[in-house]
C-alpha cells in the first residue's frame, strides 16, 4: 500500500516512482505510510457517507459512486483530517467534514470535463464520468455530489450546531460564484485572450484553485477547535498551496504523458488557455511555486500542536514538478 500511494500522489497516477517523501519518518511511519492511512479513512468514509449503488434511481448512484470512488489522491480531505488532528481532534471527528469535501471536488472535476467546459476523455486514468455513462447523468451526478456534502456535514455534526454551521457556511462560500465557480467562469473567459495578466491569472486560481484547498484546512481547523488567529493562518496557507498546486498541473499538462497524469496531456496548450506556463515559462513558473511553498510551510510551521506531517506535505506537493 505505501509503495502504490508513493505513485500516486507524485503525479495523480500509478505510473510515476515515489519521491523523496519516503525517508519522513512521522510517529514511526513514513509520511507515505501516513498518506496511506489517511486516505483509506477517506475511502470508508466516502463508501460509509455515500448512497449505496443500487438505491433509487440506481443510474445517479451508480455515476456518484464512479465518479468519486475513481481513485486521485485525496489531498483535500487528507489535509483536513491532518490539519483537525494537528489541533487535537480526534481520528473520527473530521470524517464527515473531509467526505463533504471530496464530495464538493469531485462534483466540480465531473462538471469541468463536460463538452460544455473542458470536454475531455479521461480523468485518473480512466473514462470520464460522462463518457462512462452520458452527459445528462454526469451532469446531475454533480449536482447530487455537491448537494449531497452538506447533507452529509448537517447529519454527522447535529449535535453541534454551531459547527455545522461553520462548515456548511465555509464549503458553500468556497464553491459558490465568488470562490470556486467564479474561478471557473473567469478561468474560460480568459481563453484566447493574448492580454491575461499575471495579477489576473493568480486572481482565478486564488478562487478556482486555491478556494478548496484554503477550505480544507479551514474546514479541519474548525473541527479541531482553533482559534480566530489560527484560521486565519491557515487561510494564507491554503492560498500559497492553492497557487502552487495550479503551478504544478500547468508544468505537469506541459511536459507529462497521458498514462503518467491520468488525463489528457496538453489540453491547455490545445485550448490557447492562459496558463503559468504560458505567461512566465517553465522555469519562472517553478521559481513562483517554489517561493509559494516556501511561504506555506513556513506559516504553517508557527502553528500550535505537531505540523510536521502538514509541513511535508506541503513540501511534496511543491516537488511534484521538478
Amino acid at each position: 500500500m505505501a509503495a502504490e500511494m508513493a505513485r500516486l500522489f507524485s503525479t495523480g497516477s500509478r505510473r510515476v516512482a515515489p519521491g523523496t517523501f519516503l525517508t519522513h519518518l512521522l510517529g514511526g511511519m513514513t509520511f507515505i505510510e501516513q498518506f496511506a492511512d489517511y486516505v483509506s479513512r477517506v475511502e470508508k468514509g466516502i463508501d460509509r457517507f455515500l448512497q449505496p449503488a443500487d438505491e433509487h434511481p440506481p443510474r445517479l448512484h451508480e455515476a456518484m459512486r464512479y465518479a468519486i470512488q475513481g481513485g486521485g489522491k485525496r489531498l483535500r480531505p487528507v489535509l483536513a483530517l491532518a490539519t483537525a488532528e494537528s489541533f487535537g481532534a480526534s481520528e473520527e471527528s473530521a470524517l464527515s467534514a473531509a467526505v463533504a469535501l471530496e464530495c464538493v471536488h469531485t462534483y466540480s472535476l465531473v462538471h469541468d470535463d463536460l463538452p460544455c467546459m473542458d470536454n475531455d476523455d479521461l480523468r485518473r486514468g480512466r473514462p470520464t464520468t460522462h463518457k462512462a455513462f452520458d452527459e445528462a447523468t454526469a451532469l446531475l451526478a454533480g449536482d447530487a455530489l455537491l448537494t449531497h456534502s452538506f447533507v452529509i456535514l448537517t447529519i454527522n455534526y447535529a449535535t453541534q450546531p454551531a459547527l455545522a454551521h461553520a462548515l456548511c457556511l465555509e464549503l458553500a462560500a468556497a464553491a459558490g460564484s465568488r470562490r470556486l465557480i467564479g474561478g471557473q467562469m473567469s478561468d474560460l473567459l480568459a481563453e484566447h485572450r493574448s492580454n491575461v495578466t499575471a495579477a489576473e491569472l493568480d486572481l482565478i486560481h486564488f478562487n478556482k484553485t486555491a478556494a478548496m484547498i484554503e477550505s480544507s484546512l479551514v474546514m479541519g481547523a474548525l473541527v479541531g477547535g482553533a482559534s480566530v488567529s489560527d484560521i486565519d493562518l491557515l487561510r494564507r496557507v491554503g492560498r500559497h498551496i492553492g497557487l502552487t498546486f495550479q503551478i504544478v498541473d500547468d508544468i505537469l499538462d506541459a511536459t507529462a504523458d497521458t498514462a503518467t497524469l491520468g488525463k489528457t496531456a496538453g489540453k491547455d496548450a490545445k485550448a490557447d488557455k492562459t496558463t503559468y506556463v504560458k505567461l512566465h515559462g517553465i522555469d519562472k513558473a517553478r521559481q513562483i511555486a517554489a517561493k509559494n511553498t516556501a511561504k506555506a510551510v513556513a506559516a504553517i510551521a508557527t502553528l500550535p500542536g505537531d505540523t510536521t506531517f502538514l509541513q511535508t506535505l506541503i513540501s511534496e506537493m511543491g516537488s511534484r514538478a521538478k
